[in-house]
């Protein structure tokens, strides 16, 4: 099968990747760059752990191609913090035990990154809203509601 070039900035850093026109934007991001924090999960866009932000905004990245990234830029979660230096967000979860197994978390902190920023002071209500497109089958959501409370309490 013929490949494309395609150049897409991730994370701030500069890709020219050969893909064929097939690859699934989360199989580039986790195979081709190395990735490995974007999870795949369904498979069809219903989970959302695949979650990442393209232009700053949430997208699934297995219902895209790699060649629809092409001149895009991409965020995933790796953009967030490091052990050593979280993202507010990310405190917000490890301080409230907002995740489980944390396979869903990074689609979760990627759909929320955006959201928050928008939304200073939101209700339960709100916060439930933004996340219903993405699905956790261990933590019941509670703590999760309760990190993005304290994570915009603090930013308000």
């Amino acid at each position: 099968m013929e490949k494309l070039t395609i150049l897409t900035t991730i994370n701030g850093k500069d890709y020219a990747k050969e893909v064929e026109p097939r690859l699934l934007l989360s199989d580039y991001i986790r195979h081709e760059v190395g990735l490995t924090g974007t999870h795949v999960g369904c498979e069809h866009g219903v989970c959302g752990a695949c979650t990442i932000l393209l232009n700053g905004e949430p997208v699934r990245s297995c219902l895209m191609f790699a060649v629809q990234a092409h001149s895009q830029s991409v965020e995933t979660v790796e953009s967030l913090g490091t052990p050593d230096e979280m993202h507010p967000l990310q405190k917000a979860f490890h301080e409230a035990h907002a995740l489980q197994c944390g396979y869903c978390t990074p689609g979760i902190l990627m759909t929320l990154k955006p959201w928050i920023e928008e939304n200073k002071n939101p209700t339960e209500h709100e916060i439930r809203e933004a996340l219903s497109g993405n699905l956790c089958r261990c933590t019941g959501y509670q703590h999760i509601v309760d990190a993005v409370k304290a994570v915009t309490a603090q930013s308000g």
